[in-house]
């Protein structure tokens, strides 16, 4: 966010002559969460708006379409689209257009509609009349204060985006920080924990946009096989979707995160895998901790057989500290994990 301010605050360095910011607002919203395929399966949870298809390719279309039309009527018109894919700020765009107001959770809310919605904009030279900014009815809620897993929001509208399982999950590229690691519970890409308790999502209705129609397991994956993928396994079943962002290692990393939350001891023989033969080390540091999170000698042994020929210092902290999880010594002698 801090490169390009000056296009991020001014279209009209995107667009020479800009006159006009037009904000839209597309429902992801399809319902609520389902139940397990299977009982007694171990299943992570993925963020909504990527239970579909990648809404920029899909937003974009539309923003295309919307640009065709008004060329009918303005065929001189030079217009510029964007879907969180340049240097705007959508939610100030979404907020001054009068859509909805950035609410203290700092999603954009519509009033009628909840917050379940991908913006967008078209730049556009036309001078077109100005819509009313929208009011902020949040009042004096503080539900999604107090929901954040992470304490993430610090304040009223104030969003620490170090500690935001969204940010740790899908953008942050390291290891991901011990003290909030057990916060993240099953949550492997993106959280909604904000949304679904704030009060205006009541209003919300499931679209029936045939491009964000969710796929099958994609909404609580089974954890297991996803620790088994590679590089290519990964784009296969991911292809399309906004799940790509993350990236295979990163993703998997998550996923080791969540099978060591949920401590079930049927875990150990992927995670062993994870730990001995994973070509990222991210990846073999989290499988570490995570059996270091199951109380079974086979979580033991198998960190103990990976101490023996780890050779990155970072990754050996993380098996030191599991180790030291199972057997009550907490004194990593490596690198610190998760910096």
């Amino acid at each position: 966010m801090a490169r390009d301010t000056a296009r991020r605050v001014d279209p009209g360095a995107v667009l020479a002559r800009a006159r006009t910011v037009i904000s839209v607002a597309l429902s992801y919203y399809r319902g609520g969460w389902p139940g397990d395929a299977e009982t007694g399966t171990l299943r992570g949870r993925i963020a909504r708006y990527a239970w579909g298809r990648d809404y920029h390719k899909r937003v974009r279309k539309r923003l295309l379409k919307l640009t065709r039309a008004i060329r009918v009527l303005a065929p001189s018109a030079r217009i510029v689209p964007y879907v969180d894919t340049g240097p705007m700020l959508d939610r100030g765009w979404a907020e001054r257009a009068g859509i909805g107001w950035i609410g203290k959770n700092t999603n954009v809310i519509l009033k009628r509609a909840g917050s379940w919605h991908f913006l967008g904009e078209l730049i556009t030279d036309l001078d077109l009349p100005l819509d009313a900014p929208s009011k902020n009815y949040c009042g004096s809620c503080s539900r999604c204060i107090t929901a954040c897993p992470t304490g993430a929001i610090v304040g009223p509208y104030q969003l620490d985006a170090r500690r935001c399982i969204s940010y740790l999950t899908i953008e942050h590229r390291g290891g991901i920080p011990l003290d909030l690691r057990p916060a993240i519970g099953t949550r492997i890409f993106g959280c909604d924990d904000c949304q679904e308790v704030c009060p205006w999502n009541r209003f919300a209705t499931p679209t029936s946009n045939p491009d964000f129609a969710a796929r099958p397991e994609q909404q609580t994956p089974e954890l297991i096989p996803l620790l088994a993928m590679d590089e290519a396994a990964f784009t296969d079943r991911f292809q399309g979707t906004g799940l790509r962002r993350a990236g295979r290692n990163r993703f998997v990393r998550n996923v080791a995160v969540a099978l060591g939350n949920l401590g079930d001891p049927r875990a150990i023989p992927g995670l062993r895998r994870a730990l001995l033969e994973d070509p990222d080390r991210f990846v073999r540091g989290h499988a570490a901790w995570a059996l270091g999170r199951i109380a079974a000698s086979d979580a033991t042994e198998a960190l103990r057989a990976a101490a023996m020929s780890e050779r990155d210092a970072e990754v050996l902290g993380e098996i030191e500290y599991a180790l030291g999880t199972t057997t009550g010594d907490r004194s990593p002698l490596h690198a610190t994990p998760g910096r």
